[in-house]
């Protein structure tokens, strides 16, 4: 399935790192900027634990797109090894 992830969080916070190939989008610019979004893919929201990604996929729902959010956020990725890469500068 093809998917669009779109992380959250504020920049302050993508020190620890980010998943391959996700834009970054601070959850409250998502509204503002959902036009670089794309309604044929699904969209995936993190952010650290899951409250604001949550928020953002419901919103998203609410707009048409096919959005939810990943389980755990971004902690929970990091708690199970999974690779991450350091933010564009």
């Amino acid at each position: 399935m093809d998917v669009q992830i779109i992380d959250v969080r504020e920049a302050r916070e993508l020190s620890t790192g980010m998943i391959e190939d996700a834009v970054h989008i601070p959850a409250g610019d998502v509204l503002a900027r959902v036009g670089e979004l794309d309604k044929s893919r699904r969209i995936i929201a993190v952010c650290h634990g899951g409250g604001r990604s949550t928020r953002v996929a419901q919103a998203l729902t609410e707009l048409g797109f096919n959005a939810d959010t990943l389980a755990g956020g971004m902690s929970g990725w990091a708690a199970e090894g999974l690779p991450m890469v350091s933010p564009e500068a």
